[in-house]
């Protein structure tokens, strides 16, 4: 199940029914959660299974009144007294011990007498694959869930790094070659492959460096960037995207100088030449077809100014020819 589906699914099912995701790990499962509590205005209470005992969920013995129960652990009150996204992570990592109690909880909505909230949704997620090392579910837990195997299109990661601003060029990477988002084939132990929760801290990280990908463009890349990129993604797809960087080239509109010049310029003003004049040709024709904004026209003359003193005069040349753009000539 893609991401969009699996998202509008599960935000529709009643509040008592579990949600168990299945997939390869760096999928971005834990994401998914965050991103349907938010859809449902929900905290979202995070617990990975792989790294709790059992008096971890079912809480500490105390003597009250003479007799010993179980105090319960202060996110389990919460998601008793309140709406909340209990998401069980790496599930099929807990020890059996652990894995009972979740049982419990899926199960009677309740542990040691404790009633979740109505309203409190249970989800968990697992990671498949010979690679792991996990504990066989037991098949009575499992058919508890609504169970779905989570298959994230590239498409679905690309919406995803748009609203996380994810470093452009590496989505614009990732349109062109999108095999190398996720590695498919079989594993081998100890070596990285990219996957898209790697592409994400990649981006943090190069950032944090001051080499961010986009800062690059027009640029040398430096000996930092080829390394780091390794450690994130694995050797061959660091080869592919450093050599992407390296030879990147920017592709500019009329729109790009008349309408977002302060926020372009910088990349702009390192065109050659004749990237330049096909650049002014554009505007010329854009001319002709649209009149000008005073702004618009400012923009223009400031990017001109960057040109050779030949390529300005053809382009003086040919605005005066077009009646589109008074203001052009005014600021001349």
């Amino acid at each position: 199940m893609d991401i969009k589906t699996f998202v509008n699914v599960i935000s529709n099912l009643p509040a008592e029914i579990a949600v168990l995701a299945k997939g390869p790990t760096g999928i971005g499962k834990s994401h998914i959660v965050h991103q349907v509590g938010k859809n449902l205005n929900m905290e979202v209470i995070d617990r990975r299974l792989s790294q709790m005992t059992e008096g971890d969920i079912i809480g500490l013995p105390e003597l009250t009144d003479g007799v010993t129960r179980f105090a319960p652990c202060d996110w389990f009150v919460k998601a008793c007294n309140q709406p909340v996204v209990l998401f069980f992570d790496e599930l099929n990592r807990a020890t059996i011990e652990v894995q009972q109690c979740a049982f419990q909880i899926v199960l009677d909505r309740e542990l040691n007498g404790h009633k979740l909230h109505p309203d409190t949704r249970v989800y968990a997620a697992v990671n498949e694959g010979s690679e792991y090392q996990v504990t066989e579910m037991d098949p009575a837990l499992l058919r508890r869930f609504f169970v779905t195997e989570l298959e994230p299109t590239v498409e679905d990661w690309l919406a995803w790094a748009s609203l996380n601003k994810v470093d452009s060029i590496i989505t614009t990477f990732i349109k062109k070659y999108p095999s190398h988002l996720r590695h498919t084939g079989e594993l081998q132990p100890g070596r990285v492959y990219p996957n898209p929760a790697s592409w994400h801290r990649l981006g943090l990280s190069l950032a944090h460096a001051g080499i961010s990908p986009e800062n690059l463009i027009g640029n040398t890349v430096p000996d930092l960037f080829y390394p780091m990129c390794t450690g994130f993604i694995g050797t061959e797809t660091a080869v592919a995207f450093t050599d992407f960087v390296r030879n990147y080239e920017i592709k500019f509109s009329a729109e790009d100088v008349l309408d977002k010049w302060s926020n372009k310029k910088s990349l702009i003003k390192k065109l050659s030449n004749d990237k330049k004049n096909d650049l002014l040709n554009q505007i010329v024709d854009f001319s002709k077809m649209n009149e000008l904004t005073f702004d618009q026209s400012k923009n223009a003359c400031d990017f001109a100014k960057t040109c050779s003193d030949e390529i300005l005069v053809n382009f003086m040349n040919s605005i005066m020819e077009t009646k589109n753009i008074p203001n052009i000539r005014k600021i001349h």
